[in-house]
């Protein structure tokens, strides 16, 4: 691993749930850090639709009736855009001009998801993120070493980070209390029974109907649990299909930190509600 991409990950590892917004990392030539890191499965980022391309099904549904195409009109227009490009096609050169960005791509999905076109994806140009993959935290915390002799200069503040991360990582199988009565700390294990009940708890107490945010699973178990330890217990419990773990799509209704909280996908949006089967 190169020093400046061995710095743009220490510097992750300081940021909320190792996410930051890409215009706030101050690092030369840090869209290609992130691409080439990203390549890796090391990071993600924040995407958004490259290139357009029509497919046969797409030209053959402009042919066919208005009134059969179960598209609107505004729709077909776009359609129509996509079909007189000589090749792909960049979103911003797709026709009608006035359709904001956002719908725009919101449109070009249900195209695909239809079989009407093709796209690609790339890195998001505006308020993008980026974060560490599970992936990327497995190769600090088991597989990274510096090569020998290289001598990357790192300041404390990202050595700190990495010492901090590393010190979460370290395996709590049990939590410590103390007993009042006995006068000495007895250990007290938590299953991923407690786990459960615990969520079936929250959800009666909060009244979230059986969609309880991650974020008030964590503040209720982290600590004795690390955050990687819940997202594991979580997991096992999903897989064997006592809980169902879903994504937000509209987070407005939530804090940036609430929705941090969220355990993050290299594809698509993070897992945030916990449901009971």
């Amino acid at each position: 691993m190169e020093t400046n991409e061995l710095k743009f990950l220490l510097k992750l590892l300081g940021c909320p749930n190792y996410r930051s917004s890409l215009s706030s990392l101050k690092y030369d030539g840090k869209n290609k850090i992130c691409e080439d890191l990203g390549s890796r499965e090391l990071v993600d980022y924040s995407r958004e639709i490259g290139s357009v391309n029509i497919l046969p099904a797409g030209k053959a549904a402009l042919k066919a009736d208005s009134a059969e195409l179960p598209i609107t009109e505004k729709e077909r227009k776009v359609l129509e855009s996509i079909s007189k490009a000589s090749g792909k096609i960049s979103p911003s050169k797709i026709t009608p001009k006035s359709l904001k960005a956002a719908k725009k791509q919101e449109i070009l999905k249900s195209f695909k998801e239809k079989g009407l076109i093709e796209f690609e994806m790339k890195r998001k140009q505006k308020n993008a993120e980026v974060w560490i993959t599970q992936r990327g935290l497995e190769y600090l915390r088991n597989d990274y070493t510096p090569k020998k002799g290289s001598n990357p200069v790192i300041s404390l503040d990202l050595l700190n980070n990495y010492l901090r991360f590393l010190r979460k990582s370290v395996p709590v199988e049990s939590a410590v209390v103390s007993s009042p009565d006995s006068g000495f700390e007895k250990v007290t294990d938590i299953s991923d029974e407690e786990v459960l009940q615990t969520i079936k708890k929250l959800d009666r107490e909060l009244g979230t109907d059986n969609y309880l945010p991650i974020f008030h699973l964590r503040e209720k178990l982290e600590p004795p649990l690390s955050r990687e330890q819940l997202d594991k217990a979580l997991y096992r419990l999903e897989k064997n299909d006592q809980i169902e773990l879903s994504t937000l799509l509209d987070p407005t209704h939530y804090t940036p930190e609430q929705v941090a909280a969220g355990i993050i996908q290299n594809v698509g949006g993070s897992l945030f509600f916990i449901s009971v089967y």
